[in-house]
């Protein structure tokens, strides 16, 4: 799935403003009361609605507007009427931060990245590097989770492997891949993640996302 640029304009926040990613977004209305808050296309469009008042765009929390339902991002829960792709079953919680891997070939080039679900914003993205699958789904987690705690955002996370989500709960990557002088970079970057795992407590709820019945996850690579 192709990530997708997006501006977002904080009326009312922790410091309203244009900001450049959903991190930084959500740095400013996460738990804050009443939070008001929008994504644009184009940074052009945002400075121009952040100029604006946000009843042009939003609905205001505990309110209904059957006019803009259809346009606009409903505050309360940070849900958005309309998702940016295929609309997600509404057991899918939205927000919420996705991981994937991708590998050209098992073992072969892999690289992982973290997508927002509701907005489908990156995160962030590592490699390619040589390894496999899996591996990448284990860092993948572990990145999300050191993020998460960094950021002190209370979202969960979702990951399609099985695999991957039990050997972070072991706090263990359970490959079978030679460690080798073409393998090294990566071995090193699997102990600093299994040290993480060690040393960090964290509250972040991870989630199996369920492929059969949701479709890809938000942080696919869409190579299938």
């Amino acid at each position: 799935m192709a990530n997708k640029e997006k501006y977002y304009v904080v009326w009312v926040g922790v410091t309203p403003g244009v900001y450049a990613s959903w991190t930084e977004c959500q740095l400013q209305v996460n738990g804050y009361k009443g939070a008001r808050y929008k994504s644009f296309n184009t940074r052009s469009e945002a400075e121009a609605a952040y100029q604006s008042s946000p009843d042009d765009y939003t609905v205001a929390p505990g309110r209904k507007s059957p006019t803009a339902a259809a346009s606009t991002e409903e505050q309360a829960g940070g849900r958005r009427a309309s998702a940016p792709d295929a609309p997600l079953p509404n057991e899918v919680i939205e927000n919420a931060l996705a991981v994937d891997a991708a590998c050209s070939g098992n073992p072969g080039q892999m690289e992982y990245r973290g997508v927002h679900v509701e907005s489908r914003q990156q995160l962030f993205h590592f490699g390619p590097m040589y390894g496999t699958n899996n591996i990448g789904e284990f860092l993948a987690i572990v990145h999300g989770l050191a993020l998460l705690k960094q950021k002190q955002l209370d979202l969960p996370l979702y990951s399609d492997s099985r695999n991957a989500i039990l050997w972070v709960k072991k706090k263990k990557c359970k490959t079978t891949l030679p460690r080798n002088a073409k393998t090294e970079a990566l071995f090193q970057l699997i102990e600093r993640a299994e040290r993480w795992l060690s040393t960090n407590t964290y509250t972040t709820p991870i989630l199996k996302w369920e492929t059969d019945r949701w479709g890809e996850i938000p942080a696919d690579f869409g190579r299938k």
